[in-house]
């Protein structure tokens, strides 16, 4: 199937479609969607692995529902198109609230992920020497386990729409992961794990996986901090301070933030699968979700972080709009036929532009509100040394190894790979096993100090999974380090 062959028979299925009555057609064609895993395990090679795929998805709205189709066949596109349209029609047969697409003006561009050197281009014996290297570097008496993971992602697709609307898209990621393990005194496996991140700016191939201040680079402190957790006493439960690194701040920031302002889940489309938000239609504008140090952004213009993408798959040019400001919840991650629904919902405009939000996971699945680049911005309290010298009694804690969310992400419970103790404005020791927990709105409120862009950065999520059936999605979230007061830490015995 080639994007020239199909031309034709995308717009005329598209015609077919509006001239039968629909309100909304699209047509997303993926010439390639490949992927590429290698990971080793002590030093061996236990995944080899690579995908590649294909096809062309379509949708139709008629009657206010939708309907969907794919193939992989370019003989099949036709009926593609027919199975779409007979999908939505029955659909509209059962549907509650009619949605509206509306009509925009058609939309002609391109987006291609900024990068100097394709890792598909780059031999495998080359990327085996690195990552073997690093593996190396790893090594300690010490170390019981040692893992190393590289995962690639190249996608190139087409986009029409029944607006007029023609895009391409060229998307390339790069994520990677390292991690070393021992067991402590207590018999108890401890880790410290690194992964591939970016400052938000520069390219995003073999590059980015090569650059060591990026990944590859940590080797010795991984080591260092995993031996000192063998013999690190355990957080002790109490109420302190928590200063969350990146590494750890930016599942916060996914978990309570990017998750509950998807508008999808504010409807409750994910309540039986993932679960809802405490946010409702009448939040906006009005609910203080944080302190007034708290500003959160969608912001589609960070130059190198797999949640910039350049449009969306309803063809929405990605927009740069803040989610929370100054505390203040003011928007969410919204789309198109998400907003018809909850403009409808409310009995009054709630939303006027999409969020650009829409996005699928491959070809033969329909786009769902989804993540972007959800951002704190960076404040004005100075560095990570600044933040700890103003901190009494406190905790910094770093990389996650466990959480838990509410059913409407309203509290949350997570544990992390390490704990530094800090008394008086110093780091005194390394604690283990550090856990936190609160209530979203309630933890928010207490950030008493957000750093300044010298400790933001982009950290890489390739496997945020949402919907029925599952869709895993790569987004970025660029944070800078942030203290929170008067948080529950350690575990009651």
């Amino acid at each position: 199937m080639r994007v020239e062959n199909l031309e034709r028979p995308v717009a005329e299925g598209i015609a077919r479609a509006m001239n039968a009555g629909a309100g909304y057609c699209d047509a997303r064609f993926f010439s390639e969607d490949g992927s590429e895993t290698l990971v080793l395990y002590d030093g061996n090679l236990e995944a080899n692995t690579a995908s590649f795929e294909s096809g062309l998805g379509v949708r139709v709205l008629y009657g206010g529902a939708w309907g969907f189709a794919a193939t992989s066949r370019a003989s099949d596109v036709s009926e593609a198109f027919e199975k779409a349209l007979a999908n939505a029609k029955t659909a509209s047969m059962l549907v509650s609230i009619p949605l509206n697409m509306g009509v925009l003006p058609a939309v002609t561009g391109s987006y291609s992920s900024p990068v100097v050197q394709d890792p598909f281009d780059v031999p495998l014996s080359e990327k085996l020497a690195f990552l073997g290297g690093l593996d190396e570097r790893l090594k300690a008496d010490f170390v019981q386990r040692r893992v190393v993971f590289l995962y690639l992602q190249r996608m190139r697709n087409w986009f029409w729409n029944s607006d007029g609307s023609f895009i391409e898209r060229n998307l390339l990621n790069c994520f990677a992961d390292s991690m070393v393990m021992a067991q402590d005194g207590d018999g108890q496996m401890q880790r410290r794990s690194k992964s591939l991140l970016t400052p938000g700016t520069g390219t995003r191939g073999w590059e980015m996986v090569t650059n060591p201040d990026l990944w590859s680079g940590r080797a010795e402190g991984m080591k260092e901090e995993l031996s000192q957790l063998l013999t690190a006493p355990e957080l002790e439960y109490g109420r302190r301070s928590v200063i969350l690194l990146p590494g750890q701040g930016h599942l916060q920031v996914h978990e309570t933030i990017g998750h509950p302002l998807e508008l999808d889940r504010i409807l409750g489309y994910e309540l039986s699968y993932a679960g809802g938000s405490f946010v409702t239609l009448d939040s906006f504008g009005r609910l203080r979700y944080g302190s007034d140090k708290l500003s959160v952004s969608a912001f589609g213009s960070v130059e190198n972080s797999p949640g910039s993408f350049g449009y969306d798959d309803e063809g929405t040019p990605e927009r740069d709009y803040l989610l929370i400001d100054k505390g203040i919840l003011v928007n969410c991650l919204t789309s198109r036929a998400m907003i018809s629904e909850a403009n409808h919902t409310a009995g009054r405009q709630v939303f006027e532009h999409s969020g650009g939000a829409s996005r699928s996971t491959a070809f033969y699945k329909a786009p769902i509100d989804r993540m972007t680049n959800v951002n704190v911005l960076p404040g004005n309290d100075g560095n990570l040394s600044d933040i700890i010298a103003g901190t009494e009694d406190g905790v910094l804690l770093d990389n996650p190894t466990s959480w838990s969310i509410g059913s409407n992400r309203e509290h949350f419970h997570f544990g992390c790979e390490i704990a530094w103790e800090i008394k008086g404005g110093k780091i005194t020791r390394v604690l283990k096993n550090p856990t936190y927990q609160g209530h979203t709105l309630e933890f928010y409120g207490r950030l008493s100090a957000v750093g300044d862009r010298s400790t933001w950065v982009v950290e890489q999520v390739p496997n945020c999974g949402k919907g029925e059936p599952n869709q895993v999605m790569e987004i970025g979230h660029g944070v800078p380090v942030m203290r929170f007061d008067d948080v529950i830490t350690g575990e009651e015995k």
